[in-house]
């Protein structure tokens, strides 16, 4: 079946690569794995033959429809489908599904897998983030260049917001990457399968989520700046910054992607314990 473009659409084709993604799970055969954009379902048909249950989210109408057909009763008569009791193809936005939902349906924590459409990859990302208490573990597929930010380390190029807002809801790990030849039609660009175990850190290093990430997004905001002329553009009094700084043992000429997500946390604190969280709202710079 032809690619939708706008879908951001490119179907895995190599085999071996499938295999890869599904062990990359770990034994899934009495777990519900919610799989996001299936297309044409080359990775669904290798999940069906192990986990216990496949929930498969599309939200191309007809590739779900041709899905439905394949993994239903009638195709499993036909002998072109696999048995019908543990896929289950719904037709919805990622964005847009209920996580939560499903895990209570479910009885337990969700795994989750896909080939992340490159065009929403961070959306996608931010949307599993919010439900990591509802998650376990995660396999993903993303364009290279996103997957070197996901999993950047502190003073590295590639930290910034996405890597700290991912890392804060568990470790994740690079498994390996994929040429434009492995799909059909083939991308303009590398493949980086990563997995993402669900741990989020907030109660541990004493964070309210919501306000953190809130604060993330200022101290990110000019990656050029550092991280003092980026507290200062966001309406924090001058003198209360270089406190800050000093408290949470962060150079005072540092800038954010320098800086671990501990000392972040601990910067964050102090501020809020001051009273002091950012005020203005300051554009980010585009890359």
């Amino acid at each position: 079946m032809p690619s939708k473009s706008k879908l951001g659409q490119n179907f895995l084709r190599d085999q071996h690569a499938i295999r890869r993604i599904v062990a990359a799970l770990g034994d899934c055969s009495d777990r519900t794995v919610v799989e996001i954009g299936p297309g044409v379902g080359a990775i669904t048909r290798e999940l069906a033959q192990s986990a216990g249950k496949v929930l498969a989210l599309e939200v191309d109408r007809e590739l779900a429809a041709g899905l439905s057909a394949e993994f239903s009763v009638d195709g499993t008569e036909r002998g072109i489908g696999v048995s019908p009791s543990n896929v289950e193809i719904e037709t919805v936005d990622v964005l847009s599904f209920d996580f939560e939902s499903a895990s209570v349906a479910a009885g337990q924590k969700l795994v989750v897998v896909g080939n992340l459409p490159y065009y929403i990859t961070s959306p996608i990302l931010l949307k599993l983030a919010e439900n990591a208490d509802v998650l376990d573990r995660a396999v993903l597929m993303v364009q290279r260049e996103v997957a070197d930010r996901v999993a950047a380390e502190p003073g590295s190029r590639d930290f910034g917001l996405l890597s700290v807002a991912v890392q804060m809801h568990g470790p994740v790990e690079r498994l390996f990457t994929l040429p434009p030849s492995a799909f059909s039609p083939p991308p303009e660009v590398h493949s980086t399968v990563f997995r993402w175990r669900f741990a989020p850190r907030f109660q541990e290093l004493e964070l309210d989520r919501g306000q953190f990430l809130k604060f993330l997004k200022q101290v990110f905001a000019l990656k050029r700046k550092t991280l003092a002329n980026n507290l200062r553009a966001a309406g924090i009094d001058a003198a209360l910054v270089v406190d800050a700084l000093a408290n949470s043992g962060i150079d005072s000429r540092a800038r954010a992607e320098a800086v671990s997500v501990e000392s972040l946390a601990a910067l964050w604190r102090f501020l809020n314990a001051k009273g002091a969280t950012p005020t203005n709202e300051v554009a980010p710079e585009v890359d």
